[in-house]
Formats: structure tokens, C-alpha cells, sequence
């Protein structure tokens, strides 16, 4: 079912600010940034080998992002799993009886296809699946 991590997403207030660390201090390179309208969020995709960083600002207060810097502060907010096949992962993970936030798939960043699992049956990780 997982292939490899793909990606950690970390909560930020500000991507510019946040690139002052992740480009001009550890010399990484940007690889996309995007709006996603319906979270309310902006991302800034940056590659590390076979994995990526992504990094989450919150375009509204009342944005997931935003709820989640409010209570935690910036910081690690979720890591994903790639998966060869969405709609099989969460078929399986259901029978398994694991908790899920989206029980259908839906688009993500970089045109990929994307969902949660719930982090009270994660041991407190908010963890999120990807096919891409």
C-alpha cells in the first residue's frame, strides 16, 4: 500500500519568512508554489531527494493552517504517505476499522489526489495519504 514518504508538511505564518531557513540558510530550492482555494491555503513545495518538504500558510484566519498555529504553533502539521492506489488504501484502511477525516479522495497540490487519516487512530499524527 505505501510506497514512500512523500512528503512532511509544516505549518508556517509566512512561506517567504520560512524560506529564509529552508533556501537561503540550508540552500534548498523551491519547487512549486500553489493556492488551494478549498483549504484555504497556500503551499511552497520544496524537494529533498525522493521526498519533499511542504510548507502550509493559511490565506484565512479561519483556514485549517491558521486553527492549527493558533492552538500548536508553526511546526510540523502532517506527514504523507505516496500510495500507488487512493480509492484501495481507503477501502482497506475502513475494513481495518481506522478512522478517516476524508473518505473520498480529493485533489491535492501539484495535481495530485489526496486524503486524511484521523490522528486519534494514528497515535496523534495527522497523517495523509497520496496518489500522484
Amino acid at each position: 500500500m505505501i510506497a514512500k514518504i512523500n512528503h512532511i508538511g509544516i505549518a508556517v505564518s509566512s512561506i517567504e519568512d520560512a524560506l529564509a531557513l529552508y533556501a537561503d540558510v540550508l540552500g534548498l530550492t523551491v519547487g512549486t508554489i500553489e493556492v488551494v482555494e478549498d483549504q484555504k491555503t497556500r503551499t511552497a513545495i520544496i524537494p529533498v531527494g525522493d521526498s519533499k518538504i511542504e510548507l502550509l500558510e493559511a490565506t484565512d484566519a479561519k483556514s485549517p493552517i491558521a486553527r492549527h498555529i493558533e492552538r500548536r504553533g508553526e511546526g510540523l502539521h502532517h506527514m504523507a504517505f505516496e500510495v500507488t492506489d487512493i480509492d484501495d488504501s481507503l477501502r482497506l484502511l475502513q475494513e481495518k476499522g481506522i478512522r478517516l477525516i476524508d473518505e473520498q479522495p480529493r485533489k491535492g497540490v501539484e495535481n495530485t489526489t489526496i486524503a486524511f487519516l484521523h490522528p486519534k487512530a494514528t497515535g496523534g499524527v495527522l497523517l495523509e495519504l497520496v496518489q500522484g
